[in-house]
């Protein structure tokens, strides 16, 4: 796998713990919006409002109901180089609007190269990708630290 940036979150939930190599490089704006959240301590405590079999489990909604944000949206940021490719892609959830997104990200389960384009990919899972297998809808994450290499 390709070198993808410095930065890792490091993902604690309630079935154990996975991590992400995000890709400062190739979607920058996305990222920064990411490490905020997560260094603010938004994500803690929110739970995994969405769960699709073979697909995706999304959280990231203060809400819990699929309809919450930060407050903040951000643009659509596209990178040839970040396909959904694979179980273990992280990417920013959206509405029709391709530049709606805002805190609520998802992580595929298997390939969706369908999303490829149109949604944000930003990163991947590098460990724990069978505790990523076993989340489901109620589930909950309890803290995001971001750690970056120098």
């Amino acid at each position: 796998m390709r070198e993808m940036g410095i930065s890792k979150a490091i993902i604690k939930t309630n079935q154990g713990t996975f991590e992400l190599e995000l890709a400062e490089a190739d979607a920058p704006v996305t990222t920064a919006n990411f490490i905020a959240l997560a260094k603010s301590g938004f994500y803690n405590g929110v739970t995994f409002h969405r769960y699709e079999q073979g697909f995706v489990i999304q959280g990231g909604d203060p809400t819990g109901t699929g309809r919450g944000g930060s407050g903040k949206t951000i643009p659509l940021e596209i990178s040839p180089k970040l396909r959904h490719d694979r179980a273990g892609v992280i990417s920013m959830a959206r509405t029709d609007d391709p530049n709606s997104a805002t805190s609520q990200f998802f992580v595929t389960l298997a390939p969706a190269a369908f999303l490829d384009d149109g949604y944000a990919a930003f990163g991947y899972v590098t460990s724990g990708l069978d505790t990523v297998l076993k989340l489901r809808k109620g589930d909950r994450v309890e803290t995001v630290t971001i750690e970056t290499s120098a």
